[in-house]
């Protein structure tokens, strides 16, 4: 038996945008099937592997997670929405710079945990930054190059070379 559905207004990167979900569907099913916003990455499903973070009133929460209904009167950021700001940009630049992913499918995450992790803590250390993108799994890389590019973009960032 399927549930009805009824219209939700969500906004997402700024826009609000009216769509129908059902009590059961996920913010990450709303994002990907309905508003073709597909960087977050429907992985585990489950909330373990991180491939579907995004940003819930300044917060990362896993989209697999979050119904959609709940998020109705919540700020929502996707990578697609972040990815001309200065932070974004001088992480997506460290992380091709220092060969920081391979398959790519957990990257989208991981940037989203480090874009949040560089906004609370401009200046982190090694330590910070994989507690950070703790809840994001990485199979192919391991995390070495992940935490020398998140360095290395803090360091941009402070530095001021990078612009939108």
């Amino acid at each position: 038996m399927m549930s009805a559905k009824r219209q939700v207004t969500l906004t997402v990167n700024g826009s609000q945008s009216q769509v129908p979900a059902a009590l059961h569907d996920t913010l990450l099913t709303v994002l990907r099937d309905q508003m073709q916003l597909t960087a977050a990455k429907r992985g585990c499903n489950q909330g373990v592997c991180g491939a579907c973070t995004v940003v819930v009133d300044d917060r990362t929460v896993r989209a697999c997670l979050s119904l959609a209904q709940n998020c109705e009167h919540a700020s929502i950021s996707t990578l697609e929405g972040l990815i001309e700001q200065a932070p974004m940009l001088a992480l997506q630049r460290a992380f091709a710079h220092n060969g920081a992913f391979q398959c790519g499918f957990c990257t989208p995450g991981m940037l989203i945990s480090a874009n949040a992790l560089l906004q609370q803590n401009p200046s982190p250390d090694a330590g910070a930054i994989r507690a950070a993108l703790s809840g994001n799994l990485c199979r192919c890389t391991g995390y070495t190059k992940i935490v020398t590019a998140v360095q290395e973009a803090a360091a941009a960032l402070h530095a001021k070379v990078v612009t939108p």
